[in-house]
């Protein structure tokens, strides 16, 4: 069954809204490690125990918002094409079926700015502001000054430590990562081997999400038997940077027949180190993200598999939920997910992640996550027609 939202709506004003999982919880996935070092720990999901659909607690039919001013912030353009153009498209799409004024900005990498726009959309008399942080400590200042303007905040994709976000919506994280570090060791390059060594590039540790795909891939690369590792960096989501770690740790390690890699802008860049080596193709390479280019690494055998999360698994619940929110109405959750700062259970809407391969690479382009036209180009388009790409 899934777990209920109380809404206690304080009278007069716009209202402060708080809203708290029913039922008891647990805690699940163990401790956490952080990337480089990073004494920051990670969120614990716990779900009512039965297996809830990818689509989440509030994901179907629509909800009339009554035309309440709803404030989203994303974070950078850089991180991932998804902020550029899957998200707000998808977005935008909820905001209008659902009948809310939504403001959709990007803060472009700087905390300065999405806390510049954060308050011109509390001026602005926003019901909802819903982020996706920079970093802990700036994005649970906004929630809090929100907070303090009886503004009703939620994390989307990314929590906020200490933020005291009245919702989360995104996807189960740790599985992401154990979804990576399964795929991993079944790619052709290592599959069957009986030793591997390989190396690491984790997301940025500033990042929560970072520290439970670590979480999630070390659970299954550590427990892999003939698996070593060799070497880890934390990319900080940035190519240059995850370019200049790889090639020093390939210079130190040679025989590196494996990168766990924490999304497609790195992978990009750890393969085109491959290619000035000759080495690409031969060591397996994962991603995350389903971008464009990294579906056309997979379909040319230089990345083995990325891991898609369709944009729609998440802006839907998020924007139907906020629907519902301003207007006393009580959605649905799958989970309750620990604030490592502050312990406190937040009602949660966890998707489930898909392995993407060459053997189902054309599905997000059909689905429409990814434009054919940013997959299908040059000598691309030929493996698109005979990888099923409609």
């Amino acid at each position: 069954m899934r777990k209920g939202m109380n809404i206690l709506i304080a009278a007069g004003a716009v209202g402060t809204m708080a809203l708290t999982g029913c039922g008891s919880s647990s805690k699940s996935g163990g401790s956490s490690s952080s990337a480089s070092g990073s004494s920051s720990s990670s969120s614990s999901a716990s779900s009512s125990g039965s297996s809830s659909s990818s689509s989440g607690g509030a994901a179907s039919g629509s909800f009339d918002g009554k035309g309440a001013k709803v404030g989203i912030i994303l974070p950078d353009t850089t991180s991932s094409p998804r902020w550029i153009t899957a998200d707000p498209t998808a977005l935008k799409a909820d905001c209008k079926k659902d009948n809310l004024d939504c403001d959709i900005q990007n803060a472009n990498g700087s905390a300065a700015t999405m806390k510049t726009i954060a308050n011109g959309m509390l001026a602005n008399k926003v019901k909802v502001l819903m982020i996706v942080n920079l970093d802990p400590a700036s994005g649970a200042a906004i929630e809090q000054q929100a907070k303090k303007n009886g503004v009703l905040t939620v994390d989307y994709d990314r929590l906020t430590p200490g933020g005291g976000a009245s919702l989360y919506v995104s996807f189960d994280n740790v599985k992401v990562g154990v979804a990576q570090g399964t795929a991993l060791t079944q790619c052709s390059q290592v599959k069957g081997k009986s030793a591997v060594k390989y190396a690491q590039i984790d997301g940025a540790s500033t990042d929560n999400n970072a520290t439970l795909f670590k979480q999630g891939y070390e659970s299954v690369l550590s427990k892999t038997a003939g698996w070593s590792k060799v070497a880890e960096q934390d990319g900080n989501w940035d190519a240059p940077t995850a370019g200049r770690e790889f090639s020093t740790m390939l210079a130190a390690n040679p025989g590196i027949k494996a990168v766990m890699v924490a999304n497609d802008t790195m992978a990009g860049a750890v393969i085109t180190d491959l290619k000035n080596s000759k080495l690409a193709g031969q060591v397996a390479v994962s991603g995350q993200d389903a971008s464009a280019a990294g579906l056309q690494r997979v379909m040319d055998g230089t990345q083995c598999f990325t891991i898609y999360k369709p944009t729609t698994e998440e802006a839907s619940p998020a924007i139907n939920a906020i629907a519902q929110l301003v207007t006393g109405k009580v959605p649905s959750t799958t989970a309750t997910v620990e604030d490592p700062t502050t312990k406190a259970k937040v009602p949660s809407i966890l998707a489930t992640p898909i392995v993407i391969t060459k053997a189902n690479v054309a599905r997000p382009v059909n689905d429409g996550y990814v434009p054919k036209n940013t997959v299908c180009t040059g000598s691309y388009a030929a493996m698109c027609t005979s990888n099923g790409v409609k």
